[in-house]
């Protein structure tokens, strides 16, 4: 039996300023990505911006799919 290759979809964005990222900003972006179906997988800090990146994944739906082969 061949086993299904899972084909994710990601997502990357930086949130804060110069002056920090404050934790509950954090946590609303992580609980509102979180009930999209997304899975914070890194987390970081660009060097000296104060602001942090995060890159997330979930599942490639059938919508996204068919989204990404259109023109």
């Amino acid at each position: 039996m061949a086993e299904e290759i899972k084909q994710w979809e990601y997502r990357v964005q930086t949130i804060g300023s110069i002056f920090g990222t404050k934790d509950e900003n954090i946590e609303a972006t992580l609980d509102a990505w979180g009930e999209e179906g997304w899975e914070a997988i890194n987390v970081y800090t660009p060097y000296g911006s104060g602001k942090i990146t995060i890159v997330a994944k979930r599942p490639l739906s059938e919508r996204a799919r068919r989204m990404r082969t259109m023109p």
